[in-house]
């Protein structure tokens, strides 16, 4: 684990004790449950999304709202979560994908509100999860579906997430790095296996972490190939090794409009 990602699971131990304080797990339980009630809120359905467009013939891919990240300091300072979504969408993407992490991403529970509020599509919180109440905190705020960071989690915490999730009509995304973290992810029951080309020690990023990790994979999981996809030859040596699905958001967040950085990279 990088020294990053243990100053970030610290803060966010802290960010869960501090907000458990203020509205307690009942309350928060409570207010999940209710959201698959509420019309507006009702879950999307984030994997069959992505499962929809590649049956289409399509590219799934899951385009990320982020606003800033800890190496690369802010992406962009016009900064319109809903305008992005909406753009997004019109340009082909399955799913998006939400960055909430206030202290190292600059993101925020309103992004993703704003975000799904302006769209029809599915929406991953994604941030550093450590505690059930975060999955509660998710599908409260709306969220279709959860990142589960292998890296950041012992066997017994991945399943017991997955399981809340899935009682309130989540997804579940888990993301892996390497084989000894993929061969945990396989034990749980998600369909969706995030392999992450960035390795977290060094913070190079390799194409070939996915590819070399494809034969240890079973035909009921969905590879969603993350970080590092920049060009439409990235896209073709994925998809040509039968990696149909993508989580891609530096690339776009740096430009005018990140939903025709989309359209030309996966759709022209």
């Amino acid at each position: 684990m990088s020294d990053i990602l243990k100053r970030i699971l610290a803060t966010k131990f802290d960010e869960v004790g501090k907000s458990s304080s203020q509205v307690p797990m009942h309350t928060l339980r409570a207010d999940a449950e209710a959201s698959l009630k509420e019309t507006s809120l009702k879950p999307r359905g984030f994997a069959h999304a992505i499962e929809k467009k590649i049956a289409a013939g399509f590219p799934g891919v899951i385009t990320e709202i982020k606003k800033a990240s800890p190496s690369k300091g802010v992406f962009r300072e016009d900064f319109d979560p809903a305008k992005i979504a909406k753009s997004y969408e019109l340009n082909g993407a399955a799913c998006l994908s939400v960055l909430t992490d206030k202290d190292y991403f600059q993101g925020s529970e309103k992004y993703l509100r704003e975000a799904r509020h302006a769209c029809s599509i599915p929406v991953l919180r994604k941030d550093f999860l450590v505690d059930p109440y975060q999955v509660y905190e998710a599908r409260a705020m709306g969220a279709d579906a959860i990142l589960l960071i292998a890296a950041a989690l012992d066997d017994a915490q991945m399943q017991d997430f997955e399981s809340i999730a899935t009682e309130l009509h989540m997804d579940v995304l888990v993301e892996v790095h390497d084989e000894a973290e993929l061969q945990r992810a396989l034990r749980l029951n998600t369909s969706l296996l995030g392999i992450n080309n960035r390795n977290l020690r060094t913070f190079e990023v390799s194409l070939d972490t996915t590819l070399k990790m494809l034969k240890d994979i079973p035909t009921t999981k969905r590879v969603v190939t993350e970080s590092g996809i920049l060009t439409k030859d990235d896209v073709k040596k994925m998809r040509d090794a039968n990696v149909q699905a993508f989580l891609v958001g530096e690339a776009f967040m740096r430009q005018d409009d990140p939903g025709l950085g989309l359209k030309e990279l996966f759709f022209s």
